[in-house]
């Protein structure tokens, strides 16, 4: 392939999307992790798949950075989940530690690279690659927005019992339970679902996408989705590996759009060669502009608890 990107992290998110990012030949794969020998077995063990999915792609494991040399993308999903009875603080302090080391680390040796940040708390973690990194702001992006609209098709397929192909959804602002799905922008086949489903059903379907992770962790009980994350990280890679410009709901860097000021929230944009190419401001009612800020402000919260631990 004459594109790389390097995956930090081999856990679920990591590895799914290294086997994604492969099978759809979209570029070679660096997967790093710092337990030994697991991103080495991993990437053997889909090595070992090529032959039976049909490509082409390598596929290294590493414990090191040497080989993630001259990326195009670095996906980073290194990190630890939210155990029982820890606090955001935590969270947020611990793998705020771990996003700061691996992103100096990878960016030194890829300066032109572009950042996907998947990492939790996402909006925080985002920030902390922003900095880290030194890279301009259209360089460094958090995948939320287009995991939590897909959350959103595949609801609203369910409910109206339609093909997932069919149908367009747009959820902005954090990643959490503050996010802001909207339904006048969402679709099946063109026609906004507000025209197909009662308010009822519509305020139903938007709460379970703003509690879609938690729905799977309280399903898993041992751990958290994997699927669907590794699958929106590499929509967002393909767009820009091809320079697609798919315009995707996406956590960015916003100087005045929106209202919102030095912070990253989920809004439309524009992704191809150069990252974020473009930032979409669509028209909100005053109700949807006023959960947008709601959603902002937890976000500057996290954003100041990351200063009080530095």
């Amino acid at each position: 392939m004459d594109k790389k990107v390097t995956v930090v992290g081999a856990g679920n998110v990591g590895a799914t999307a290294a086997q994604r990012l492969a099978e759809k030949e979209l570029c070679d794969v660096v997967l790093i992790d710092i337990i030994e020998g697991v991103p080495q077995g991993k990437a053997l063990d889909l090595a070992e798949a090529a032959p039976i999915e049909k490509h082409d792609a390598h596929l290294t494991g590493t414990n090191g950075y040497e080989a993630s040399k001259g990326s195009d993308i670095i996906i980073i999903t290194a990190g630890i989940a939210r155990k029982p009875g820890m606090s955001r603080d935590d969270l947020v302090s611990t793998n705020a530690g771990i996003v700061k080391d691996v992103t100096q680390k990878a960016a030194e040796r890829s300066p032109d690279a572009v950042i996907i940040v998947v990492s939790n708390p996402l909006d925080a973690m985002c920030h902390v690659a922003y900095e880290a990194s030194g890279f301009p702001k259209n360089r460094v992006i958090g995948m939320a927005g287009v995991l939590d609209s897909a959350r959103f098709r595949t609801f609203i397929a369910m409910e109206l019992d339609v093909s997932v192909e069919n149908t367009t959804a747009f959820v902005l602002g954090g990643h959490g339970d503050t996010m802001v799905p909207l339904p006048r922008y969402s679709t099946v086949a063109g026609i906004p679902i507000t025209e197909l489903l009662s308010k009822e059903r519509i305020d139903a379907l938007t709460a379970r996408t703003a509690n879609g992770g938690a729905e799977i962790v309280g399903l898993l009980k041992t751990g958290s989705a994997y699927y669907a994350p590794a699958s929106a990280a590499v929509e967002m890679a393909e767009s820009i590996l091809k320079d697609k410009k798919k315009i995707l709901p996406c956590a960015v860097y916003l100087e005045g759009e929106y209202g919102i000021n030095d912070l990253f929230v989920g809004v439309p944009v524009k992704l191809g060669k150069n990252g974020v190419e473009q930032i979409i401001e669509i028209t909100l009612t005053g109700e949807e502009q006023a959960a947008l800020q709601k959603s902002a402000d937890a976000v500057r919260e996290l954003k100041e608890l990351l200063k009080k631990l530095s």
